[in-house]
């Protein structure tokens, strides 16, 4: 699409309709004063126009004037951006490549600056240009900005933005649990000519994960070769049979000479097999998954930029198809409780939606662990683990900022409604503790051992070596506490004095039990699951708080 009548130019935010270029050109003949503003824009339609975007070659499914899709390790030809332009006089032109799907803003309202990939600079002459982007195979499939200023001799700056789309082996499932026997839906957008799918079991592998785009686990299914020249310009479904496997958090892995992929699911059970069962953070994964199926150059997600609010959760996932953070708040908990031998049923955050009410849930389970960042739930999902555990259920938390967001689901789409406290149900009325401050990060400090978490009678840091006073680990990024709609009886079993560099802020490890005889744990910190394994203590306290809530044979 040209930058010509109607469109908005980004740099500035205006918008010239055709009224107003035809009244500026006529006032100009009569030799009236034109505002300032129309005088800019106009000035700049003239220094900068015709701007668009191709590949070369054949456009993908959804490429536009101002989208194109390239692929390094394509068949298609498709591999380079190119980016046309007019300039209306010599001017000074800079292609600056970007990564907007970094401009996460966090709870505070605090954003992270746009990363910058690539950037060329050159002095061009009036008339029509290219200037072209080639990403390696190596470059991270997702979308990219590429963004023209355009400085005139008299300092005068023009600014368009295109947008280019690095396809890589992007998949996902139009579900995110299936039962054994079931068949998946899997649909893949790539422009390879064949690529090898196979199925792994996450958590139960040996080989440790050092990287935020790798999933590594247990093969649960040979390798299979799948032809794709066919779908090489749009996206496609392939099936995938569901076998008799245990209940547990798997994926299917993609490959393609250099290209990797993953798109993980769960298999939860036919029937409740354990007295445990372990929920996924399947709906949190989906909120801070950037993946840009519009094509915007902007990942859609309600965390970029806060203006969106409805989240697809049939996205492939960026990062090669790893959730967010998977490696770092999740992974660690699988491998400890395959390393223990715990046997437990897994499910995704749909899959309360199953459960009538939480009667239903009682009579299945025993105890229920969260042991991820499980912030985005539905009002069904709340009123059931609510029940639940005033039926004298068990939870566990395992990470923080837990239970703190409504979601509505409207198909495979998630709608963020508001704030659980302020729709008059406070979550550390159900899990102890609640959300109080978030640095991503920059300051985290070891949890202290509280007079109630070392008192007679103390269970939690029995072994660990651990008294009154002591400090193990070290932890924050998120943290909880304690607040007035606390279940009574709710005690601190760690404390961190301080939490995030703040002296008015002091996190808090919780526990409580009700009339009923149920028991809820929570962590309180947002790593806090996410590194049980890392010192002795902090395991063996995991190993305490599950022989408390988990039940005995």
């Amino acid at each position: 699409m040209s930058a010509l009548v109607g469109d908005e130019q980004p740099g500035d935010g205006r918008t010239v309709t055709r009224r107003s270029l035809l009244w500026g050109a006529a006032a100009a003949g009569f030799g009236l004063a034109l505002p300032g503003r129309v005088r800019a824009t106009l000035f700049h339609r003239e220094l900068l126009s015709a701007v668009s975007i191709h590949n070369g070659a054949k456009p993908y499914a959804g490429d536009g004037p101002l989208l194109t899709t390239v692929s390094a390790g394509g068949a298609n030809g498709r591999t380079e951006a190119v980016v046309r332009f007019v300039l209306g006089r010599p001017a000074m032109v800079q292609l600056a490549v970007l990564d907007e799907n970094a401009n996460v803003t966090d709870h505070a309202g605090t954003t992270n600056p746009a990363l910058t990939v690539e950037t060329v600079e050159q002095s061009l002459p009036a008339g029509a240009h290219e200037l072209s982007w080639a990403p390696s195979v190596s470059q991270a499939p997702t979308t990219y900005a590429l963004v023209l200023t355009v400085t005139d001799s008299g300092g005068r700056i023009a600014r368009h933005r295109t947008v280019a789309r690095v396809l890589g082996l992007d998949a996902a499932f139009t579900q995110r649990s299936y039962a054994p026997g079931e068949a998946g839906t899997l649909v893949v957008a790539s422009d390879v000519e064949s690529f090898t799918a196979q199925v792994f079991r996450a958590g139960t592998e040996s080989v440790p994960t050092y990287a935020n785009n790798v999933m590594n686990g247990v093969p649960a299914g040979d390798p299979g070769d799948v032809l794709w020249t066919g779908n090489a310009d749009a996206p496609a479904p392939i099936p995938v049979s569901v076998g008799a496997w245990p209940s547990g958090l798997y994926f299917v892995q993609l490959t393609a000479g250099d290209l990797v992929g993953y798109a993980p699911f769960v298999v939860r059970p036919t029937t409740p097999t354990q007295k445990i069962a372990v929920v996924v953070p399947t709906n949190t994964w989906g909120a801070y998954n950037f993946y840009d199926r519009n094509g915007d150059g902007y990942g859609d997600s309600w965390y970029v930029g806060w203006k969106l609010f409805t989240v697809d959760l049939t996205r492939p996932n960026i990062h090669r198809g790893v959730p967010y953070r998977f490696r770092s708040y999740d992974l660690a908990f699988l491998h400890w409780l395959a390393q223990t031998g715990k046997n437990v049923d897994y499910y995704a955050d749909d899959d309360l939606g199953s459960f009538p009410d939480g009667d239903a849930l009682r009579a299945a389970y025993d105890l229920v662990v969260f042991p991820g960042h499980s912030e985005y739930v539905t009002w069904h999902a709340y009123d059931v683990v609510e029940r639940y555990r005033d039926l004298g259920g068990n939870l566990m938390f395992l990470s923080a900022n837990n239970f703190f967001r409504r979601v509505d689901p409207h198909g495979s789409t998630l709608h963020l409604i508001g704030l659980w406290r302020a729709l008059g149900k406070p979550e550390a009325g159900l899990l102890g503790a609640q959300y109080i401050g978030s640095d991503r990060g920059q300051h985290q400090a070891p949890f202290v051992v509280t007079a109630d978490g070392a008192g007679p009678g103390s269970w939690a840091f029995a072994n660990t070596g651990l008294g009154e006073g002591a400090s193990f680990g070290k932890y924050g990024i998120e943290v909880d506490a304690r607040t007035v709609s606390s279940p009574p009886g709710t005690i601190a079993l760690a404390q961190i004095p301080d939490a995030l560099g703040k002296p008015s802020l002091t996190a808090e490890m919780t526990y409580y039990e009700t009339s009923a005889g149920a028991r809820v744990f929570s962590a309180g910190a947002l790593n806090f699951g996410g590194q049980v394994l890392l010192w002795p203590e902090t395991t063996q306290l995991l190993e305490n708080v599950w022989a408390r809530l988990a039940p005995t044979a």
